[in-house]
């Protein structure tokens, strides 16, 4: 976990937001995780995925994208492309991403 991160769940956690770390948004999608998950992730189209946080019963997710010169893998091409991926699939399940 980032310094960004353990900050943010520390302010969750002192607010008493019941935010779930790592949520598999996509495994949930496509009826859970368990035997089959990688069939029915490949029928349904998506990845198993997951949000930095989540709560699940408001469909809210945070990500934490880090520095925007860092070079890190959120700012580099490939791995922005896929967390623009990732966030077109969520918010097309009825997702807010943050």
């Amino acid at each position: 976990m980032s310094k960004a991160e353990e900050m943010l769940a520390l302010h969750l956690r002192a607010e008493g937001i019941p935010a779930e770390r790592e949520y598999r948004f996509g495994a949930e999608a496509a009826g859970g995780p368990g035997k089959g998950l990688r069939d029915r992730l490949v029928r349904a189209g998506l990845k198993d995925w997951r949000f930095d946080f989540a709560i699940p019963d408001q469909m809210l997710a945070i990500e934490v994208e880090g520095g925007g010169w860092t070079q890190g893998r959120h700012t580099r091409g490939a791995g922005f492309q896929a967390d623009l991926e990732k966030y077109d699939a969520a918010m097309r399940l009825g997702w807010t991403v943050y």
